[in-house]
């Protein structure tokens, strides 16, 4: 694949599919090489390089060790949290991984088997992944700290064997205790399950006496485990995403695609080569954790950073910095509300200059619409690139990028670039009409997805083809809405739900965030559709305002009212607004929309439990009816 622009790279999946991919395939080790690249037997559940046997945790550990890079640093452990820092060779880090495997097989797990791993951010949960993937056993990540309710409805789905865990989560100025929540969704779910807890000193721990072991004692004991050989296309992990049902959708994930598309993807989406330092800054109960912290950095011989902390507070705004000059850290995803978190605390990026970021090459952002002023302030105090990308749970990695690794095409700000290989993405009216450029409508991609992409949702083929393969037939409906340019870029303006229809105008409250977001005096925005009797749905503002503003919360929110009319036009009906302290957002950073549009409009809702702090919901109500 010796192309040189991204128009030749993606032109050369297009005429081949398969023979690029198979390609792709060739840099990874295969105990058998597949006999069909993409098996359609299940359309539109498609499977790849069926008939292919490999391992995921054998091409993330073993293969480097035995290619002589077992001395390279795999993962670097930073806790803001403990002040501590450990740093794990590849050697240390597939030891430490082969005897927790062992210890999971001396529990009766055997390949299929589910275990459910409920951690914080420490080295014990990479193990435990990628035990795991050793043994052919399919790993359920669940946020740590996650409500009893909503860990049980997980546990209830994925009948887990073991459960992993640790005596507690720590958040600034305050510690999760973990077990008493295990506890009490083992009492909801009406299970019992063997359950290993790693010991914190910030927390003590009362085991069950035959189900609760501790960490520390079964490794003391286990003999390492050797990689199984795997089908390419067995289930490697099930992750959970809320589903509009209330029952959670369990993503299931397999070994042979998942890892093509996560060493094709660290080298050409993010210019990431073997001993380079990656440091995706999420929690490994997100998808971002599970592809960018612990896989595809490990299987494309990366350091990648472990980093327990927050962009503020922990210290301050210039945590993220203090992590990049510490460990020479060459690029960093991250979702741009921690950007707009630490813009906000320092508007000036003063704590910047603190620190040496000479090893710093791009800032990747992804998670939510990063606003261009978010983009263009990140440009100007890094002076790096900085690159907006577009991908799902369901998808694991970019569905559309700037690939850093093939050619920094130019930046259009408000959009992810252009499509991924493999996606060919396209952009429909409801009732299933391309639309021309500059048409907002339903962002889908034709199928089948690439390697990588879901397999289906755990135990449940019917519902994944009714929530994403049913809208439009040969189509994936990604629930996004947005339009492309007549250049080929792709804008996302948000979900189909964040499209409103003001008095039969279809408009994105995307759209009016950005305008907000430009004004001088405000920090973040969210804008959302309310109900209204005479014209179906209104525009709402929720501002929160940068440290250190004076002007009247009124002069601002005339100030925006003003600007939405003058860039987007009356027929916008932007005419309220609000200031509020902070935006309710789940603990991955996305903001809650659809709450805030329930609460403005005085409906029923209830608070998810992805809110990272409720008590901003009664913050919310007192700034709307106070």
């Amino acid at each position: 694949m010796n192309m040189n622009t991204y128009e030749e790279v993606y032109s050369s999946w297009q005429k081949d599919p398969e023979y690029f991919w198979a390609e792709a395939a060739a840099d990874l080790f295969w105990y058998q090489k597949w006999d069909k690249i993409l098996d359609d037997q299940n359309a539109p559940l498609y499977r790849w390089y069926s008939g292919g046997k490999t391992n995921t945790c054998y091409n993330a550990l073993d293969r480097h060790v035995e290619a002589g890079h077992g001395e390279r640093i795999a993962l670097i452990y930073d806790s803001a949290m403990t002040n501590s820092i450990k740093n794990f060779t590849y050697n240390e880090l597939l030891e430490e991984v082969a005897k927790f495997a062992g210890v999971l097989k001396g529990l009766g797990v055997v390949k299929g088997d589910r275990v459910l791993l409920y951690m914080p951010m420490m080295p014990e949960a990479v193990m435990a992944m990628l035990a795991c993937a050793r043994i052919g056993a399919v790993h359920t990540v669940v946020f740590g700290g996650f409500a009893a309710a909503e860990l049980a409805k997980r546990i209830k789905d994925a009948q887990p064997k073991v459960i992993v865990s640790a005596t507690c989560g720590l958040e600034p100025g305050k510690i999760i205790k973990y077990k008493p929540l295990i506890d009490e969704a083992m009492n909801l779910s009406k299970t019992e399950i063997i359950t290993v807890i790693v010991e914190r000193p910030e927390c003590e721990v009362i085991c069950k006496e035959g189900r609760d072991f501790k960490w520390a004692g079964l490794m003391d004991n286990a003999d390492p485990a050797p990689c199984e050989v795997l089908e390419a296309t067995d289930p490697l992990y099930i992750l959970y995403t809320s589903g509009t049902t209330g029952a959670p959708k369990g993503i299931v994930r397999d070994h042979g695609g998942h890892m093509v598309a996560m060493n094709w993807s660290m080298k050409n989406v993010y210019g990431i080569d073997p001993g380079d330092v990656y440091w995706a800054a999420s929690d490994i109960g997100w998808v971002v954790g599970h592809s960018y912290i612990v896989y595809g950095p490990l299987i494309r011989g990366c350091t990648t950073i472990l980093y327990e902390g927050k962009p503020v507070g922990t210290p301050d705004a210039g945590a993220f910095w203090r992590v990049i000059a510490d460990h020479k850290v060459n690029a960093l995803f991250v979702a741009p509300t921690a950007i707009r978190a630490i813009k906000r605390e320092d508007p000036d990026a003063k704590l910047l200059g603190e620190y040496d970021l000479s090893n710093f090459r791009t800032l990747f952002l992804a998670g939510e619409r990063a606003d261009p002023d978010t983009i263009r302030w990140s440009e100007n105090i890094l002076e790096v690139p900085v690159i907006d990308h577009w991908w799902q749970t369901e998808t694991a990695w970019s569905i559309c990028g700037n690939f850093m690794g093939i050619e920094h095409i130019p930046v259009k700000y408000g959009s992810s670039s252009k499509p991924s290989p493999g996606f060919d993405v396209r952009v429909f009216n409801d009732e299933g009409e391309e639309v021309s450029a500059g048409k907002l409508g339903n962002i889908v991609v034709k199928e089948p997805l690439p390697p990588g992409a879901m397999l289906t949702v755990w135990r449940d083929d019917k519902r994944c083809i009714d929530t994403y393969f049913s809208e439009f037939d040969g189509y994936y409906l990604t629930g996004d809405a947005g339009h492309k340019d007549e250049d080929g870029y792709l804008y996302i303006m948000g979900r189909t739900d964040d499209v409103i229809n003001v008095a039969g105008h279809r408009l994105s409250t995307g759209a009016m965030e950005e305008v907000l977001a430009e004004l001088q005096e405000v920090a973040e925005c969210a804008v959302v559709g309310v109900y209204d009797e005479l014209k179906g749905q209104v525009p709402f503002g929720f501002i929160v305002l940068k440290s250190g503003v004076t002007e009247p919360d009124q002069y601002v929110i005339d100030h925006g009212i003003k600007a939405i009319r003058a860039e987007i036009g009356a027929v916008a009906s932007f005419k309220n607004a609000v200031i509020v302290k902070r935006l309710p957002k789940t603990r991955s950073g996305k903001i809650l929309r659809r709450v805030m549009s329930s609460i403005a409009g005085k409906e029923p809702y209830s608070a998810p439990a992805t809110l990272d702090d409720p008590e901003i919901l009664d913050e919310i109500s007192k700034a709307l009816f106070s």
